[in-house]
């Protein structure tokens, strides 16, 4: 690989952004040979019903307010203006074109991992990219052509069990969510009424 920053790429609606994710990051960032992890916000999973997605903006802003106090974590909006529906392997393309200088690396969940057979080019993705995997709880097994595959990395992460859409539901039902969220995050979706 060139010389310059290993940055790993952590894709996700983040609808809302939780100290799972937090958790996540900052285990892959400080425990692994990546410099910097950015949080991709999409805007439109193609394996999502959007409607109960914030704005794309509302949920950049929260990833945005809860990644302050960490520098080695960004949040990025590069999917915004990408054409919808949006494919990983189209995002590496466009990043790598646009920051030819850094060197990128993609992190996902065992649970993609299950599926990552189903993905756009994704022998073209393991071809180009490195590929981290943190470890979670989920039924189904990883492809055979997966183990010992050398673009892919385990990291021995701490497994978070928390979603987005558990706290959603919370919020929903007038439960204290708040141990779950960035005390910022917290705060600007109270403050804006959001999942009610």
């Amino acid at each position: 690989m060139a010389k310059g920053k290993k940055i790993g790429l952590y894709f996700g609606t983040f609808n809302p952004i939780h100290v799972g994710h937090l958790v996540i990051a900052n285990h892959m960032v400080e425990y692994s040979d990546l410099d910097e992890i950015w949080m991709v916000v999409t805007p439109h999973n193609p394996h999502k019903k959007k409607n109960s997605l914030l704005d794309d903006i509302h949920r950049l802003t929260m990833v945005r307010i809860a990644l302050e106090d960490y520098p080695k974590l960004n949040a990025s909006n590069i999917e915004f203006d990408l054409p919808q529906p949006n494919y990983t392997v189209n995002t590496l393309a466009h990043l790598e074109e646009k920051y030819p200088e850094n060197n990128f690396c993609l992190i996902m969940g065992e649970d993609n991992l299950k599926s990552f057979h189903k993905w756009k080019n994704y022998e073209v993705i393991l071809e180009r990219y490195p590929v981290y995997v943190y470890p979670r709880i989920s039924k189904g097994k990883v492809e055979t052509r997966f183990d010992d595959h050398p673009a892919i990395t385990p990291v021995n992460a701490p497994i978070m069990e928390l979603s987005s859409t558990f706290i959603r539901k919370g919020i929903k039902e007038g439960k204290n969510v708040r141990p779950m969220l960035p005390h910022s995050v917290w705060k600007y979706l109270d403050e804006m009424n959001f999942y009610r």
